[in-house]
């Protein structure tokens, strides 16, 4: 069987541990989360970087051979990208994310991103009977239809990519592990990549896990059922260590075709949401979120994100959202903690003292 001598390896490929050099199959699949070996085709001034297993960007040039999974993405400002319908050796289909999600690019927002990088198919990795990897086969946890645990949930929710979801996350988790608090973390939406689970880790976060980790390449265009399974099964696999509170982040919107809206609406996930985030850039975004998040049944107690910026923005949210309390990450003060401790007394209350 022919090997290969792979330049760069794709976080969203990490759990199954690849190495620089594997076998490869031409039997291939147009499965989501199908593990390929590609040639870059060009090079790129933006947009260009693959994000590895550890974390690290890598630039990448023209002819590298990388790994990819293919997977869907609906970005507003990015890439649309479906999985393709045939599959051969030397085809060219295109990197939809820098987490090494790769389809078939329909759209894309040229002004932020420019165009998808190109890259021709080598072939699929193999490690036994010439069948092709898939991200699922090294899954740390699966679906589930029906959660037992009650760990109490913060969760960050925003208008739409880059709102400011991931630094405010990252703001909270720092003050509640310095009180002494064991938090754990989890990205329920979006397309394959580690970074925000990173910066969770950077700052307490003792254990994280995406979609990803349940060989989901990307949660574009799921089911709602099967989506709110996977973030069961995601929330049931970190509540066996017993941490103390678990932070979700939410990739994309709210309005997205990510799967954010059937989760939030889900009683059981509800029912352990203990404090709700809302991430927005404007006030017309700001405003609408808090009414949707209010009629799905989980209400925004505290806006963040660039239309807390200055005092203008902070005005008007609580002018038009009844005085709801405000926080800007870049210049934290912690009057939310009163608020959670009033509603979370016991599991506070015994990390404060």
């Amino acid at each position: 069987m022919k090997k290969i001598q792979i330049d760069k390896i794709s976080s969203v490929t990490k759990n199954l541990n690849l190495q620089h050099e594997e076998k490869l199959t031409d039997r291939l699949s147009c499965a989501m989360g199908t593990v390929l070996a590609a040639q870059v085709l060009e090079d790129k001034s933006i947009y260009n970087e693959l994000e590895l297993p550890s974390g690290r960007m890598s630039k990448l040039k023209k002819d590298d051979i990388i790994t990819v999974a293919l997977g869907e993405r609906m970005a507003m400002k990015g890439f649309v990208g479906r999985l393709p319908t045939s599959l051969n050796v030397g085809d060219i289909i295109h990197l939809l994310n820098f987490g090494g999600v790769a389809g078939v690019c329909t759209s894309a927002n040229v002004q932020e991103v420019g165009e998808p990088l190109r890259i021709r198919i080598l072939g699929g990795l193999t490690r036994k009977n010439g069948e092709v990897l898939n991200i699922g086969e090294a899954a740390l946890y699966r679906p589930l239809q029906s959660m037992s645990n009650k760990t109490p949930l913060i969760i960050v929710t925003g208008t739409s990519m880059d709102s400011g979801k991931t630094t405010v996350a990252a703001e909270i988790i720092k003050t509640l592990t310095r009180m002494g608090m064991k938090l754990a973390g989890a990205k329920l939406t979006g397309v394959g990549a580690m970074r925000d689970l990173y910066k969770m880790q950077d700052y307490g976060v003792y254990k994280g896990v995406s979609f990803a980790d349940c060989g989901i390449a990307s949660t574009a265009c799921i089911k709602d059922e099967d989506m709110v399974a996977v973030a069961k099964g995601a929330l049931e696999y970190l509540s066996a260590d017993e941490p103390d509170a678990i932070m979700v982040e939410f990739g994309d919107g709210l309005m997205g075709k990510y799967g954010v809206d059937a989760i939030l609406k889900d009683k059981q996930i509800q029912a352990n949401v203990r404090f709700h985030i809302g991430c927005a850039r404007d006030p017309v975004g700001a405003v609408g979120l808090a009414g949707v998040c209010a009629e799905i049944g989980l209400p925004i107690d505290m806006m963040c994100g660039p239309i807390t910026d200055n005092q203008v923005g902070k005005d008007i949210i609580r002018e038009r959202l009844n005085n709801m309390m405000t926080y800007n990450a870049f210049k934290p003060d912690n009057a939310w903690l009163d608020l959670i401790i009033e509603r979370w007394a016991v599991e506070y209350k015994k990390h404060a003292a």
